[in-house]
């Protein structure tokens, strides 16, 4: 298998530099077993249905890998390159996007995100959501995901993923600690529901590849959130990993009261970007990572999330799937590493996983 570095610089030896035929795309062959899973295994597309396949510039390699596996299921295909047809960052979808989703059952997003487009992507998966759209969101795909993540066992995910579901869904609270200085406690709400996402993506709840993590909106979270992970969205490809410069969280009643960092730049542009509007600074998202083919965090949030652990979202927490009656212009997760998790409930406490290990098999 060649190395990371490698298949970096064959996908930017073969950039093309017109069109949009992702067919005459070449890619390195590793790309294959990722792209195949996504058709095959995680969307399951079929002969008789249509895709909407979305990408840019950055992601034109991985894009083509797909379409060839699009191509190998013998479905309908149309591919958009939105650097070709609206100036980034994205303002809004481009039009042409979304009417072609209108007439897709399928929908896949691999697009390298710049800062200030979550309004675009919140206007797609309202398509993809009313619609009932099955859509994979590969925001920020890479070649290291493509290689890694994308290559996980998801049917082992998904069975590891709904075990979990089963737990949490139960539970009446969660409460979770790390080495580092994590010490939180999330009340859950009984109205929000729970999800996974495991990378079998269905119609119920659009879901990122690669998968693997069950969420919920919390009722209240409180305590201390050290990210010794990663950062979310533009910050996490600024910032990378973060073990030797944790971010610490301070959370009361659900918001944001402090945040500190030995790296200034980061904690100035995490605590403006947690206070874009008025609920940028709630946790929106709580969520149980539950990828076990991912063996380490690498610096990218599309995969880190997954991570086997505890990660947290402040702003938008996906009402439409969640039930929480609230909503925000942003989203920014948080991952940390190496977690204690208990669930709490009306028969006590029960651990579920010790020092980033899962203690409950599928």
């Amino acid at each position: 298998m060649k190395t990371l570095d490698t298949l970096q610089a064959i996908a930017t030896e073969v950039a093309p530099t017109a069109g949009t035929d992702l067919r005459a795309v070449a890619f390195p062959s590793e790309y294959a077993p990722g792209a195949r899973n996504a058709v095959v295994t995680c969307l399951k597309i079929k002969p008789e249905e249509k895709v909407t396949l979305i990408t840019d510039e950055s992601c034109l390699e991985i894009a083509a890998s797909l379409a060839s596996e699009l191509d190998r299921a013998g479905c309908t295909w149309n591919a958009f390159v939105v650097d070709r047809i609206a100036p980034r960052p994205l303002k809004g979808m481009p039009e042409a996007v979304l009417s072609d989703m209108e007439s897709s059952q399928v929908s896949i997003f691999a697009v390298q995100v710049q800062p200030n487009e979550l309004l675009s992507r919140m206007q797609m998966t309202d398509v993809v959501n009313r619609r009932q759209m099955r859509h994979a969101h590969m925001v920020n795909i890479t070649p290291e995901v493509m290689v890694e993540g994308m290559r996980a066992d998801f049917n082992a995910v998904d069975r590891l993923s709904q075990v979990v579901l089963d737990k949490v869904r139960k539970a009446t609270y969660v409460r979770a600690t790390t080495a580092a200085g994590t010490d939180i406690r999330a009340e859950l709400n009984p109205s929000y529901k729970w999800f996974k996402t495991s990378g079998i993506i269905s119609t119920e709840k659009w879901g990122n590849l690669p998968g693997g993590e069950c969420f919920t909106a919390p009722g209240e979270v409180n305590g201390v959130f050290v990210v010794d992970g990663v950062v979310g969205d533009f910050l996490c490809a600024r910032y990378g990993i973060l073990r030797d410069t944790p971010l610490t969280v301070k959370i009361s009643k659900n918001r944001i009261t402090s945040v500190s960092c030995a790296n200034k730049e980061l904690e100035r542009e995490f605590w403006s970007y947690t206070h874009t509007d008025e609920n940028s600074d709630r946790v929106g998202e709580f969520a149980i990572g539950t990828n076990i083919g991912v063996s380490k965090v690498i610096g990218n949030i599309l995969q880190d999330e997954k991570f086997p652990g505890i990660h947290i979202a402040f702003g938008d927490p996906y009402g439409n799937h969640t039930g929480a009656p609230w909503k925000s212009t942003t989203h920014i997760d948080v991952v940390g590493l190496s977690f204690n998790i208990w669930l709490g409930g009306d028969e006590g406490e029960e651990q579920i996983m010790s020092e980033g290990k899962f203690l409950v098999a599928a």
